[in-house]
């Protein structure tokens, strides 16, 4: 009879090479790991002590998961493998925040058609120094061989997270007043949402992505691979700050859907926000993109956040002082428009540019008006 691990490799499974890529990432691993981690990397589950939790009066557990979607197809053909664990960081992590939750650990899964250990490794790095900049520990993850249901150079990632917040400390659209200012914080560039109308752009125009356009400054692939910014740490500092705290109502992660309706998210029932287009000037990727599909930028409002990554909804009083706050951590940000509570518009709907709630939020009503700067 037949070794039965040289019959699994026949299948296609290599558990050798997965051991091998365990040890490769070991050493970024446990760069993320604190006091609060036990057991250290390869166990069953992984362990984060709950005692920390004690420091919190009344401790609420929060929890988000998700992938990159298929920015990884620009990865895998580039064969540049150690950005794409920013991306799932921030997509995660940055969720997290928006509640003023704490993240605390995260785990990763990986799914392949076939383990190259050097290639895991590279992703598994990405994600841990990702991890290690926003404070994250990384206890534990999965790496999944699936021949057959996935090409050999073929890979997705996803993960989950949990965070915690003070149940007095939570933001959201209970905390949101009449007169607020929206400040709009800057994108890295597409970040991780809307890289299939990405594809379909540059595929219709038999443009490839090792393909060099100045307008991209230089190979295609690598201007799209750009990270997605992290944003825990700075927003996590400005809401540390005593004085300024009281003033951040609610925030926003621009993710899929566009920058109105992930904003009308955190907004509350009957009120509304009119963003203004010439407060920012959209990067040159998104100009790129939309001048070669030759259509408007505005048409790409519901799918790229064209240049506008998170949102905060502050008291007037601290709006500066929030615009200093995060500038001193090398985040731009703006005002972009103002919320008016208790006067919903009267015609709302696709047809008026108003976007009512999202992703089953029964929220407030935003749209973009005006054009954007040059």
């Amino acid at each position: 009879m037949t070794d039965s691990s040289a019959s699994y490799r026949a299948a296609g499974v290599d558990t050798a090479a997965g051991d091998l890529a365990v040890e490769l990432m070991k050493q970024s691993v446990a760069r993320t790991h604190g006091p609060q981690v036990l057991g250290g990397v390869g166990g069953f589950a992984g362990l984060w002590d709950a005692s920390a939790l004690q420091g919190f009066r009344h401790p609420l557990l929060a929890t988000g998961t998700d992938g990159v979607g298929t920015k990884v197809a620009i990865a895998q053909a580039l064969d540049v493998h150690d950005t794409i664990g920013q991306d799932l960081v921030a997509m995660i992590v940055d969720d997290i925040v928006v509640v003023g939750a704490t993240p605390l650990f995260m785990t990763d899964y990986i799914a392949c058609g076939r383990v190259v250990p050097e290639r895991i490794a590279a992703i598994v790095r990405g994600i841990a120094e990702a991890c290690e900049a926003t404070g994250t520990a990384l206890v534990g993850g999965e790496t999944a061989e699936h021949p057959g249901l996935l090409g050999p150079d073929e890979y997705d990632v996803a993960g989950a997270a949990v965070g915690a917040v003070e149940a007095d400390a939570v933001l959201g659209p209970e905390r949101v007043e009449d007169g607020d200012v929206v400040l709009a914080l800057a994108s890295s560039g597409l970040h991780s949402n809307g890289f299939s109308l990405v594809r379909h752009i540059l595929q219709g125009a038999d443009i490839g992505i090792h393909d060099e356009l100045p307008e991209f400054g230089g190979v295609v692939g690598e201007a799209l691979l750009t990270p997605t910014r992290l944003y825990a740490r700075p927003l996590l500092r400005l809401l540390d700050d005593a004085d300024l705290r009281p003033g951040v109502h609610a925030l926003s992660h621009v993710t899929g859907g566009g920058i109105a309706a992930n904003l009308a998210r955190v907004l509350p029932r009957g009120s509304a926000v009119e963003l203004d287009r010439s407060s920012w000037s959209p990067p040159a990727v998104f100009r790129v993109l939309s001048d070669i599909a030759g259509s408007s930028l505005e048409a790409a409002e519901g799918t790229w956040n064209l240049g506008v990554g998170f949102l905060a909804v502050v008291a007037e009083r601290d709006a500066d002082g929030v615009v200093a706050s995060l500038a001193a951590d090398g985040i731009p940000a703006w005002a972009a428009g103002r919320v008016s509570r208790g006067a919903e518009p009267a015609e709302l709907g696709e047809s008026s540019g108003w976007v009512v709630g999202a992703k089953g939020v029964d929220g407030g009503a935003v749209r973009l008006v005006g054009g954007y700067a040059d």
